[in-house]
């Protein structure tokens, strides 16, 4: 049965909302499935939703597994060419089709494709600092530029697009680009409007460690001051989202993911649990 469509909904046709899939829900069978349950639910009650997947434990296992190092700055990834190698295999070739299937399950929804397909994502190597120095962290990219025609067509079709984040560069290069960034740049360049970032805590905590107190809204303005005194996990998902609301997504959801269909209850429930950042200025119905 199709869940009931909230009242913000009803005044929108066919609204686009952007799901980033990762943390714990990704290796747990049963949130694996009831990730899937509630993506096909949104598009059952009159969403476009597009999924953007991660894949940082199943890559991190597989480095491993080859006695590749793996090594984090500024909570990005360091990516080496054959580290990669590795990166393209996992997202492609394991993860995106074990969620393929798992929303194909449902019926004829998902379709898979990367950043790489069709120029879908451009991106250059992102430059990092870390206190204070740059920091040469490979072959990972910063998303400049988005072809959303690929995802439009199968989202015009009735399909549920399930996006890797790897993208190629002018320069020829791929690049590996962090999830949460380069589904808040689809979001952005799909005209969204929600951004849903799945995480494994309950959202942004007002004063971690000391305190496990959740914020529950903030404007974009409150985020960009706290920014930079985040952790470095956390970081790259606030970033998304900052950037994601200031480019015209109206809200971004930080959720937790080891909850049950935290997805459903984050988008259509009229109080979304964990973490919402609003633009600015922000409008007064939804």
């Amino acid at each position: 049965m199709a869940a009931a469509a909230p009242r913000w909904l009803q005044d929108l046709q066919n609204p686009t909302v952007v799901v980033k899939f990762g943390g714990n829900a990704m290796v747990d069978t049963t949130l694996h499935r009831t990730f899937a349950q509630d993506i096909v639910e949104l598009w059952h009650a009159g969403l476009r939703p597009v999924v953007v997947h991660g894949g940082g434990p199943q890559i991190s296992a597989m480095l491993d597994r080859l006695d590749l190092e793996v090594r984090f700055e500024a909570g990005l990834r360091v990516t080496t060419p054959e580290t990669m190698d590795v990166v393209r295999m996992v997202l492609t070739g394991r993860v995106q089709r074990d969620l393929v299937g798992a929303l194909n399950a449902h019926g004829p929804y998902a379709v898979g494709m990367s950043g790489e397909d069709a120029h879908t994502m451009t991106a250059v190597r992102r430059p990092v600092w870390v206190d204070g120095r740059p920091v040469d962290i490979g072959l990972v990219g910063e998303v400049v530029a988005v072809n959303t025609d690929t995802i439009g067509a199968l989202l015009k079709a009735g399909r549920i697009p399930v996006v890797s984040p790897i993208a190629r560069g002018a320069d020829g290069e791929v690049y590996n680009v962090n999830a949460d960034l380069a589904a808040s740049a689809l979001a952005a360049a799909l005209g969204a409007e929600r951004l849903v970032v799945l995480t494994d805590v309950e959202g942004l905590y007002a004063d971690w460690p000391h305190s496990t107190e959740v914020i529950d809204r903030l404007t974009a303005g409150e985020l960009d001051a706290l920014l930079p005194g985040l952790a470095s996990g956390m970081l790259p998902k606030m970033e998304g989202c900052l950037r994601a609301v200031r480019a015209g997504v109206r809200k971004a959801h930080v959720l937790d993911g080891r909850v049950p269909h935290a997805v459903l209850r984050g988008v259509l429930a009229e109080e979304s649990p964990g973490t919402t950042i609003v633009p600015d200025a922000e409008p007064e119905a939804g």
